[in-house]
């Protein structure tokens, strides 16, 4: 299951299936619902994501959730329907909408453990700012199995290097936190017990900022990515003046002023 608290103005978003944190069906579902509500609840203003334990931040999908049996016709079908409108036990399932769901609050990552396959993606999209443990351990295995894509779903190698992109894809090995952080994967290492609080804390200064700002920042940076630079330049103006016409606290001048 997930866990999910707010404290003041940060959210905290706690993947907890022992023995390693797997993601069954039904928890994808959750953490659709709950990013609904991180994203709309207007007292929250930061998150912070990390697993229970000090074994795995998330080790994957459960390989044990039972796959249903499909002809070609449901297959084709559920592919190209929403995921919303199935089962939420059924698997593959509501992972799509959660990686496809817009988000402009920002998300700290803490990672202690192994982050594997499903967890490697969603801690690649569901966070900003990221720290691990010197355990820490993260890596694509799913190569090897004959399944593929989370490169493109990832835009990985936007976030990092060709050749590191490639590294992680295509060998499927595991990489520690040492080697993360020199591909740009994390931010820092950090102590296991000083782990979720540097997140919080970094989550505390970011919920400290103009909620605005923030909201500017995080959706003008992330429209970029796919923009021209004489386009990003021109949103980013734009939305930058609708900030500080809104932020502005100069009074308006007076008609004999505006005369003078």
């Amino acid at each position: 299951m997930l866990n999910y608290e707010k404290i003041d103005d940060i959210a905290i978003i706690t993947i907890d299936n022992p023995p390693v944190n797997v993601f069954t069906p039904a928890m994808h579902r959750q953490l659709f619902d709950i990013l609904q509500d991180f994203n709309a609840d207007r007292n929250i203003r930061c998150g912070v994501l990390t697993g229970a334990g000090s074994r795995s931040f998330c080790a994957g999908d459960d390989i044990k959730s039972e796959r249903p049996a499909r002809t070609r016709e449901e297959v084709v079908e559920r592919h190209l329907q929403p995921s919303r409108s199935f089962d939420s036990e059924e698997y593959p399932g509501w992972e799509h909408e959660v990686m496809t769901m817009a988000r402009y609050k920002p998300i700290v990552s803490a990672v202690n453990g192994h982050c594997f396959g499903q967890g490697f993606i969603y801690f690649c999209l569901l966070s900003d700012i990221r720290y691990a443990s010197p355990n820490a351990q993260f890596g694509m295995p799913e190569i090897a199995y004959g399944m593929a894509g989370a490169g493109a779903g990832l835009s990985l190698g936007k976030a990092i290097p060709h050749t590191a992109a490639m590294e992680l894809l295509l060998l499927g090995e595991k990489i520690d936190a040492n080697k993360a952080q020199r591909l740009f994967l994390i931010n820092d290492i950090v102590e296991a017990d000083a782990l979720m609080d540097t997140a919080m804390a970094a989550a505390r200064k970011i919920a400290s900022h103009p909620p605005l700002g923030v909201r500017i920042e995080m959706e003008s940076y992330q429209r970029s990515l796919d923009m021209s630079r004489s386009d990003s330049m021109a949103m980013a103006g734009h939305m930058y003046r609708l900030a500080r016409s809104v932020q502005s606290t100069t009074p308006p001048l007076a008609k004999s002023e505006s005369k003078a």
